[in-house]
């Protein structure tokens, strides 16, 4: 009997035609399930076990109070994520609150699924914009979904609800999905914490570059051979190395580094920085050679700008720098995913078509508990603070000791401190060495190894040069015109998931830009709610737009 199953299938067909075509293949005569009726009439969908007994996943008094039950659980999560579809009861209740933003069900055997669409009525879920459905997804699609779907600032908080009877019947698959989700939300975790602190930084900074990004110049020259300096202690070790063959290979250097790289009497070929912070500044006190290219995330603080007459900006990736290189001027796309600027000095010499790339000082730890390769800014900065009561040794051992998760590791040769974080920089630019057409060769030094993929031989490849294009009208002409736009963006009336539903595809291009300055204005402001949030993240940006624009106008005549 297919008594639902052509309206389902045909409201599925809407949303996700892919899931639809495989559904409508799948054979509904094999049985999954006994559906059984509760003391409140409903329907409710009994497992079947090997031995055909029944297993029923609700209740069988009143199946529709226990999903409702069970959902007002849920208070300040918008966000939620069921394992198991069973009768949907919990799903429905989740849908007719209005606070909930997405509704995701994870849910294994295409069978099952069907023999379900079969049973009961379900076409009001796929209906919904706000419901999505995967049937036997692998974790990588899991996490894929959520790190796509998941905006923390606007959904509030996540929660996970494991349809019991049905999970326990598949433990291993719904395992997997859990813990697809987890990896998922500690890299939305990580990104957020991160946003928290410097996203209205990031937008202060770029507005500013932005104007000195007008005069960017053309296209760099492509090379073959590349060397990357960290600042890693073994770069004291290599430095020798890397001098003897310095004229092999074009020589980029990481901010951190340049300071090590000068003192031994060494300049590189080009510096790249990718960090937002002031603290950058003192990189770059020993100044930079007018000839040595300065490549700089737009997002950089624009006092490090200044080093150089001509910086050569790229985008990180910041929502803002890609509304920017859609409708001002497209401006370089680097891969700074990795956190650290040794993995985007990587991705430069991929972009600058490297066939083969040395790696120095890149030790990911902190080998025989040293921080930092000799001449980097903190030996001066530290120098400069140390007093009877707090020398040079105390002021480092602070520094090094500040991370309650540093881990000692003993090797045959040596021994080294790692943290959580720079494990993670490592698997980070260990997973990108597999990714790219150039061949990476670390210098072997004292601290952790490098578990590199497997490389092939270098495929065909185009390569991508790092020149900006043109721009549609003056910098200062689009900055007006983007925080009038913010201006006039809509404002949010209901739910934020209705919200998002009336923005045109621009708009929500606008409202990306806006959201890791509303995380941080979050963090000061926990209690604003998302009208007011966005708000006041609009009045922060229009406010630092005026700023720079009537920094440039000309003083008043007397």
């Amino acid at each position: 009997m297919r008594r639902y199953f052509e309206e389902n299938i045909l409201a599925l067909s809407d949303r996700d035609p892919a899931l639809c075509n495989r559904i409508s293949r799948a054979k509904t005569g094999v049985l999954r399930y006994r559906m059984l009726d509760s003391r409140s009439g409903e329907t409710v969908p009994a497992l079947l076990d090997g031995k055909g007994a029944s297993h029923p996943l609700h209740s069988l008094v009143d199946p529709r109070r226990e999903g409702t039950r069970l959902i007002n659980l849920a208070k300040d999560e918008g966000f939620l994520i069921f394992l198991g579809l069973g009768g949907g009861f919990q799903v429905a209740a989740a849908l007719e609150r209005a606070d909930i933003q997405k509704v995701l069900v994870i849910d294994y055997d295409i069978y099952g699924i069907a023999q379900l669409l079969d049973s009961r009525d379900y076409h009001r879920f796929f209906q919904d914009t706000r419901f999505h459905l995967l049937i036997d997804p692998s974790a990588p699609q899991v996490e894929r979904y959520v790190l796509d779907n998941y905006q923390p600032v606007l959904a509030g908080g996540m929660r996970v609800l494991p349809l019991r009877t049905r999970t326990v019947f598949d433990r291993q698959r719904f395992a997997e999905a859990g813990a697809a989700v987890d990896r998922a939300i500690s890299t939305i975790s990580r990104d957020y914490s991160v946003q928290a602190y410097f996203g209205t930084r990031w937008f202060s900074n770029i507005i500013r570059n932005l104007l000195r990004a007008e005069q960017q110049d053309g296209p760099i020259p492509s090379i073959r051979r590349a060397a990357i300096s960290a600042a890693g202690p073994s770069l004291d070790l290599q430095l020798p190395r890397l001098a003897e063959k310095r004229n092999d290979f074009f020589l980029i250097a990481t901010d951190t580094s340049i300071s090590s790289l000068f003192h031994a009497g060494l300049e590189p070929d080009a510096v790249i920085s990718i960090d937002c912070q002031h603290i950058s500044y003192y990189h770059f006190m020993p100044g930079l050679p007018d000839r040595v290219p300065l490549y700089l995330d737009l997002a950089s603080p624009p006092l490090v700008a200044s080093f150089s007459s001509h910086p050569r900006f790229f985008s990180g990736g910041h929502p803002f720098t890609r509304y920017i290189s859609r409708y001002w001027r497209p401006l370089p796309l680097l891969d700074t995913s990795g956190g650290n600027v040794t993995y985007a000095a990587l991705s430069l010499a991929d972009m600058l078509g490297a066939e083969q790339v040395a790696l120095y000082g890149a030790d990911f730890s902190y080998p025989l508990g040293r921080a930092y390769s000799r001449g980097t800014y903190l030996f001066p900065y530290f120098a400069a603070r140390q007093n009877r009561l707090s020398p040079l040794e105390t002021l480092f051992s602070g520094f090094l000791f500040r991370s309650p998760e540093l881990v000692k590791v003993n090797r045959e040769e040596h021994w080294y401190y790692e943290n959580p974080t720079l494990r993670e920089y490592r698997k980070l630019l260990e997973e990108k060495t597999g990714n790219i057409r150039a061949l990476v060769v670390p210098v072997k030094g004292l601290g952790a190894p490098l578990a590199l993929r497997e490389q092939q031989a270098p495929p065909p490849h185009t390569i991508r040069l790092f020149a900006p294009g043109g721009s549609s009208v003056r910098a200062a002409d689009f900055l007006f015109e983007y925080g009038e736009k913010l201006r006039n963006l809509p404002k949010v009336a209901q739910s934020a998931w209705a919200y998002l539903r009336r923005l045109t595809s621009e708009e929500s291009l606008l409202l990306a830009t806006l959201l890791p300055g509303a995380v941080a204005i979050k963090r000061r402001n926990p209690g604003l709610k998302t009208a007011e949030l966005l708000e006041e993240t609009v009045t922060y940006y229009t406010r630092e737009i005026e700023k720079v624009l009537n920094s440039r106008q000309p003083p008043a005549v007397p």
